[in-house]
């Protein structure tokens, strides 16, 4: 958690740069925020649409099955709107954020040079991991609605793999300025931070959680591309070690 905590501090330290990442989710926080009002106000109707079957039931057991389908229905689209609230985030805001990381890499020391390839390739492989990961993360969601109806557990343990879930992905698609410039893969990604599991998933859940705040977002996503990028930075730091080590050791025949 404390990666998130060093990250809220550049707002002291640099408050115009933060400023800046704070504009895109402002702007595609009040559309979210208008969805999720949306379908907040309609959730009894898509809880009984969805629930057919139910209709010439008992009063209290379809009642119940509702309640399931409702609270199924919020933990699926709250995880959903996050990670798709962060990746269109990073796209609009992209030159905001690529500064933020850039910064954090140059007061951390060792920043990577510039890739150089094409635009088109760049945004490419970007465009493909944030598909590879919505995906992923739809099919959690429909896991985690087919638990709901599971009596008592469903309505426990669905918020809380939903959060746990929510910050795992949250935090690979954060984390992507620092491994992309490395000319790194997501499947790299996946192994690195998975090594660093309980610190990846500290600083995804508490990022998670406080996007959840009214108006949280806005002042979160910019200190947690730098929570993010100073993460990915430590949880690269045994790969550069033994790639410095090789470089410095003499050739031998």
């Amino acid at each position: 958690m404390g990666y998130l905590v060093r990250g809220l501090r550049l707002w002291i330290t640099s408050p115009r740069l933060m400023l800046l990442g704070a504009l895109p989710a402002l702007v595609v926080g009040l559309v979210f925020a208008a969805a999720l009002v949306l379908f907040a106000m309609n959730l009894e109707s898509i809880a009984v649409w969805i629930t057919p079957f139910a209709d010439r039931w008992d009063a209290p057991l379809r009642a119940g099955t509702r309640f399931a389908a409702g609270t199924a229905l919020v933990a699926v689209t709250v995880l959903l709107a996050v990670y798709t609230f962060v990746a269109v985030t990073l796209v609009v805001g992209d030159p905001f954020y690529e500064r933020i990381w850039r910064a954090v890499e140059f007061r951390m020391g060792d920043a990577p040079a510039d890739i150089d390839e094409p635009l088109w390739r760049s945004a490419a492989r970007s465009i493909g991991s944030g598909i590879r990961l919505f995906a992923l993360a739809a099919t959690v969601g429909l896991s985690l609605f087919a638990m709901s109806f599971i009596p008592v557990v469903g309505q426990t343990a669905v918020p809380v793999l939903g959060a746990l879930l929510g910050g795992w992905f949250l935090t690979l698609e954060l984390t992507g300025f620092a491994f992309d410039a490395r000319g790194l893969r997501l499947r790299d990604r996946r192994r690195m931070l998975g090594a660093r599991r309980a610190s990846t998933l500290g600083f995804g859940v508490l990022t998670y959680l406080l996007f959840l705040v009214p108006f949280g977002a806005i002042v979160i996503m910019p200190a947690a591309v730098a929570g993010a990028t100073m993460l990915s930075r430590d949880a690269l730091a045994p790969r550069d070690a033994i790639a410095s080590t090789s470089r410095s050791s003499p050739a031998t025949e």
